[in-house]
C-alpha cells in the first residue's frame, strides 16, 4: 500500500511540573496518498498534538512516524526541517498574512526566501492561487479580502511550495458555515487532484466531508459517534 503517513504506537506525554499528562496513547494509523481525512474530537482528545506530531513539528515520546516511505524517527532537527519545507505543506487557524502585501506576493515571497528563483516562484504562486480560485484577487491585499478568500490564499501559499502533503489545523474555526463549506470543498478538491489532504476539524458536519474520520477521544482511536 502507498502511504502518505503512517504510525505505529505513537504516544506523547507532557510534563507540567511533576504530573504527567498522556495526550496521545499508542495510536497507529495509515493514510494513503492522495486521501482526505478529518481528524476529528472532543477538546482536549490529542488532535492538534497528532496532527503535529505527523507534521514532524514536534517529536513524539514513543513510537514511530513514516512520511512517504521515510522513517523520521533517527532524523535530527535539521533533517526534518528540510523534510518538511519538501514534503508537507501547513494551513493553520490564523491567516498569518503579511499587511502591505498583496496575495501574489504573500505567496511567492517566501518561496525565494527558501532560495526559489524570483521567476519561478511568481509562476508558481500564480497557479496556486489559481488553483485555489484567486485568479482575480492577486493583486488585492489582505484588508481586501474576505476571511474566506484570506485563508485561501493561506492555502495557495502551503500549494506554492509544491507538497505532497497538506496538513490544515482547525482552518475553518474563524470562518462562518457557508465559507467553511467552501474551503472543505476545496479540499476535497485538491484531493481529487492527487493532493494528500488531513484536516483537523471540531464540527462533526464538516469533518465528514472528507473520505474518512479519525476519531480520538482521550488521546486514544475511537469510534466516530453518529450523534
Amino acid at each position: 500500500m502507498n502511504y502518505a503517513i503512517k504510525t505505529e504506537d505513537l504516544s506523547k506525554i507532557y510534563s507540567m511540573g511533576e504530573v504527567e499528562v498522556e495526550a496521545l496513547k499508542d495510536v497507529s494509523i495509515d493514510i494513503e496518498k492522495g486521501e482526505f481525512v478529518s481528524i476529528m474530537g472532543p477538546s482536549g482528545s490529542g488532535k492538534s498534538t497528532l496532527m503535529h506530531l505527523i507534521g514532524l513539528l514536534d517529536d513524539p515520546s514513543s513510537g514511530e512516524i513514516t512520511v512517504d516511505g521515510t522513517n523520521t524517527s533517527s532524523m535530527t532537527e535539521d533533517e526534518k526541517s528540510e523534510f518538511r519545507l519538501e514534503k508537507i505543506g501547513f494551513v493553520f487557524q490564523f491567516y498569518s498574512l503579511l499587511k502591505g502585501f498583496n496575495s501574489l506576493e504573500q505567496v511567492y515571497l517566501p518561496l525565494t526566501l527558501d532560495g526559489v528563483p524570483d521567476s519561478e516562484a511568481k509562476e508558481r504562486a500564480r497557479e496556486a492561487l489559481e488553483k485555489v480560485g484567486l485568479s482575480d484577487r492577486m493583486k488585492h491585499s489582505p484588508d481586501e479580502l474576505s476571511g474566506g478568500q484570506r485563508q485561501r490564499v493561506a492555502v495557495a501559499r502551503a500549494l506554492a511550495g509544491e507538497p505532497e502533503i497538506l496538513l490544515a489545523d482547525e482552518s475553518t474555526s474563524q470562518l462562518d458555515t457557508e465559507v467553511s463549506e467552501k474551503m472543505m470543498q476545496l479540499y476535497r478538491d485538491l484531493a481529487e487532484q492527487g493532493q494528500t489532504v488531513i484536516t483537523v476539524n471540531h464540527e462533526k458536519e464538516l469533518g465528514k466531508e472528507a473520505d474518512r474520520v479519525i476519531w480520538l477521544e482521550d488521546g486514544e482511536l475511537s469510534e466516530f459517534p453518529e450523534k
